[in-house]
C-alpha cells in the first residue's frame, strides 16, 4: 500500500503543478492570477474539495500525443464562499490556454450535476481559448452542447455566475451569455463568438481583441457582461458581494445580514431632488441614503445609464431595485434600458428578492430610430417581466411617472404591494407641457399672447395629474414626506414578506423576446 500511496502523492502533485513554473511565471507577467489562487481568493480557507484532480486528456489525434494537460486545463470542485456551499470550475490558462477538452468538459459537466443536486450556486472562473480545436474536430463534437442545455435547465433554480478573468471564445463565450452574473476584468477580459483569427478569416475584418469583445464593450455597449472591474482580485470580490444578496437557491429565501441600520427618517432627501420637473439629478445619491449604509451593489452601471438596477439591503434584507436615473438623458426609458430593467427583475422574482421602484420618469423615447430597433417589443419585455413578478413589490414616485413609464416602473395595475409617492409627483399620460401643446395648440396660436396663454393651461393640465388628484380618487397608498421614504418601504416590506401568488396555469407565457 506505501507504493501505492506514494504514486498517488506524485501523480496528484503533478496535477496540481498546472502548466509548469515557465507557464505560471508568464501568466503572472499578464498581470493574472493562477486558475489556483483564483479559487483560494474565492473560497473559504481549507474548504475546497477537488474532482477531477487527475482528469489527462485521452485524445488520440496526433497533435495531442505525447502532450501532458494537467487537470486537462480546468480546475473543478465544491467548497464554502462566505460560509455558504458552492460548485466551481476553473479554467486553467497554463495548460494549453485553458482549452475546453473532452476531459476536461465531463469534469465542469460533473460540478454542474452536483450544483444543480445539491441545490448550490455554481460559479465558473473563465480563462480560457475556448474549444481545444485538436479534440473538438473528431466525432466527440457531436454529442457536445450539453453544457449551455444544463445551464438553461438550471437558470432560476441556483444562481449561476461566470467571471471572464481573461480570454472567452465560441463555447466559453455562451457561458457568460447564458448566465446570472457576470463580471469582466478591465485590459484582460475578453469574449466573443469568434476571436480576431477568426474573424479574418470569415469576414476579412481586422480587429483586435479589445475591440472586438473587450470590457469596455461588453459593460457599455452589448450589456452582456454586468461590471468591469480593476483586477482579479476585484472579480472574486464582486463575485462574493453579489452572490451574498441571494440565497442559495429557489426555494430559499435571500440571506438576511445584521448591518445595524434599522428605521430612521432620512433627512435632505428634498434637497437632492429638484421640484422642476426638467432638472436633473443623481438618483443614485438618493438610493445610498435611504438603503442600508454602503449596501447598494449596482448591475450594469455603464450599460443603459438612463435606469439604474442593483442590489441593496433594507434593515438587513436583501432587495432589487429599479430607479429612475434624471441624471442621464432625464430618465427617459428606451431600448437597452428596457432590457437591463426586464432581465433584472425575472433574476430577482426567481430568487425572491424583493422589488422597489424609484421613479421619476418622462416614459419612453419616440421617434423612427428608437420605433426601427423595436422599441414596442423591447418595451413589451418590461411589462412582461414586471406582470410576471409574485415578488413583494414597493414603488415610490419621487417627481414624475408619464406614460407608459408610470406601468413599467410598478404602476398601480401592475400589484405594488404598496405604492407611494412624494408631493412633488405628478402622474398622467404625458407631462403637462406635451399635453398643452397638443390639445391647444391652435388656441394658443391664436392667443393675443400666446405665452400667457400657453402657461395658464399648463398649470391647469399639472392640476389634473398632481399627487393629490391621484391621491384624492385612492389609487396611492399614501402621500409621503421624502424623509419617511426608508421606514415606509422596509414597513411595506414587512407587510409583504409572506406574500402568496396564484396565477393561472401555464405551460410558460410567451414573451416578448
Amino acid at each position: 500500500m506505501q507504493e501505492q500511496l506514494v504514486d498517488l502523492e506524485q501523480r496528484r502533485d503533478k496535477a496540481a503543478a498546472m502548466g509548469g513554473p515557465h507557464a505560471i511565471a508568464k501568466q503572472h507577467e499578464r498581470g493574472k492570477l493562477t486558475a489556483r489562487e483564483r479559487l483560494d481568493l474565492l473560497l473559504d480557507e481549507g474548504t475546497f474539495s477537488e474532482i477531477g484532480l487527475l482528469g489527462h486528456h485521452q485524445s488520440i489525434d496526433p497533435e495531442m500525443v505525447g502532450r501532458d494537460t494537467p487537470a486537462d486545463g480546468v480546475i473543478t470542485g465544491f467548497g464554502k464562499v462566505d460560509g455558504r456551499m458552492a460548485c466551481v470550475a476553473a479554467y486553467d490558462y497554463t495548460v494549453m490556454a485553458g482549452s475546453m477538452g473532452a476531459v476536461g468538459e465531463r469534469k465542469v459537466k460533473r460540478a454542474r450535476e452536483l450544483s444543480l443536486r445539491q441545490r448550490v450556486p455554481m460559479i465558473w472562473l473563465v480563462d480560457s481559448a475556448g474549444a481545444r480545436i485538436q479534440e473538438v474536430l473528431a466525432p466527440w463534437f457531436a454529442t457536445t452542447g450539453d453544457l449551455f442545455f444544463e445551464q438553461v435547465m438550471a437558470s432560476g433554480v441556483i444562481p449561476q455566475v461566470v467571471a471572464m478573468m481573461g480570454p472567452g471564445a465560441a463555447g466559453t463565450a455562451y457561458l457568460p451569455g447564458l448566465a446570472d452574473f457576470v463580471p469582466m476584468v478591465k485590459g484582460r477580459s475578453f469574449m466573443a463568438l469568434g476571436g480576431p483569427p477568426l474573424v479574418k478569416a470569415a469576414v476579412g475584418e481586422d480587429v483586435d481583441e479589445e475591440t472586438l469583445g473587450g470590457s469596455r464593450v461588453h459593460t457599455e455597449i452589448s450589456g452582456v457582461a454586468d461590471l468591469e472591474v480593476a483586477d482579479d482580485a476585484a472579480c472574486i470580490s464582486a463575485v462574493k458581494q453579489y452572490l451574498s444578496y441571494f440565497p442559495s437557491h429557489n426555494q430559499e429565501m435571500p440571506p438576511r445580514r445584521e448591518t445595524g441600520d434599522g428605521e430612521r427618517p432620512v433627512e435632505g432627501l428634498e434637497d437632492l431632488v429638484p421640484t422642476e420637473a426638467r432638472r436633473t439629478y443623481d438618483m443614485r445619491r438618493v438610493l445610498e441614503r435611504v438603503v442600508d449604509k454602503d449596501s447598494f451593489f449596482e448591475i450594469k452601471p455603464r450599460f443603459a445609464r438612463n435606469l439604474l438596477v442593483g442590489l441593496a439591503r433594507m434593515d438587513g434584507n436583501s432587495v432589487g431595485i429599479v430607479a429612475s436615473q434624471p441624471g442621464h438623458i432625464g430618465g427617459i426609458l428606451d431600448v437597452d434600458s428596457a432590457d437591463k430593467a426586464a432581465r433584472f427583475i425575472l433574476t430577482c422574482d426567481a430568487f425572491n428578492i424583493p422589488l422597489l421602484f424609484m421613479v421619476d420618469t418622462p416614459g419612453f423615447m419616440v421617434g423612427s430610430k428608437v420605433e426601427h430597433q423595436g422599441i414596442i417589443r423591447h418595451g413589451a419585455k418590461m411589462l412582461h417581466a414586471i406582470s410576471e413578478a409574485t415578488v413583494p413589490k414597493i414603488t415610490v414616485i419621487l417627481r414624475k411617472a408619464y406614460g407608459a413609464g408610470y406601468y413599467v416602473m410598478c404602476g398601480r395595475a401592475f400589484e405594488p404591494d404598496l405604492i407611494v409617492a412624494w408631493p412633488t409627483a405628478e402622474i398622467g399620460v404625458m407631462g403637462p407641457d406635451g399635453a398643452v401643446n397638443i390639445l391647444y395648440r391652435k388656441e394658443i396660436a391664436g392667443a393675443p399672447d400666446p405665452a400667457e396663454a400657453r402657461q395658464k393651461r399648463v398649470e391647469e393640465f399639472r392640476g389634473r395629474i398632481s399627487v393629490y388628484s391621484v391621491a384624492e380618487n385612492a389609487f396611492l397608498d399614501d402621500v409621503i414626506a421624502p424623509s419617511e421614504t426608508r421606514n415606509v418601504i422596509i414597513r411595506g416590506l414587512a407587510l409583504a414578506r409572506g406574500k402568496k401568488v396564484d396565477r393561472p396555469w401555464k405551460k410558460h407565457a410567451v414573451p416578448p423576446v
